[in-house]
């Protein structure tokens, strides 16, 4: 089964790989004994992330999530990155491709599908939904230093 690779790490980062999108299908996230989903590897632990968690996922053609699911707290946020299929959110249904990203609130009833030839890949971003405010828009710094390569 394939891992993720640690690039670099110090006090303030960590830089991870999964690898080439063209084999996340080589991942296996086994959520017990009886349930194993192919193609999908979280990775907020391994870059250490404290705000939130993100996975990568491949549905070949004809594969779906095979389940809907909720949240209790988390909104999410998937990045499609190729490929083509539809999402379902609350019994609505509609298409998603390369460079469709697609907000769901906690309690929306969702699942995805790939309906096309070619595999589906996307990157799910999650996250404690209503909690961004207008004060953590402007949280950067830009500073009076220059860049060394």
């Amino acid at each position: 089964m394939k891992q993720i690779e640690q690039i670099a790490s110090a006090d303030n980062f960590t830089a991870v790989s999964v690898g080439k999108l063209s084999e996340l299908g080589e991942y296996v996230l086994e959520l017990g004994p009886e349930v194993k989903i192919p193609g999908k590897v979280f990775g907020g632990a391994a870059v250490q992330a404290t705000g939130g968690e993100f996975s990568f996922q491949v549905f070949q053609p004809g594969t779906e999530t095979g389940f809907l699911h909720t949240h209790k707290n988390h909104e999410e946020l998937y990045f499609f990155l190729s490929g083509k299929g539809e999402f379902q959110v609350d019994g609505k249904v509609f298409p998603v491709g390369e460079g469709s990203v697609v907000r769901v609130a906690p309690a929306g009833v969702r699942s995805v599908r790939n309906n096309g030839d070619a595999p589906l890949v996307m990157l799910c971003v999650q996250y404690c939904g209503g909690t961004f405010t207008a004060e953590d828009a402007a949280d950067g710094n830009i500073l009076n230093e220059p860049v060394k390569w």
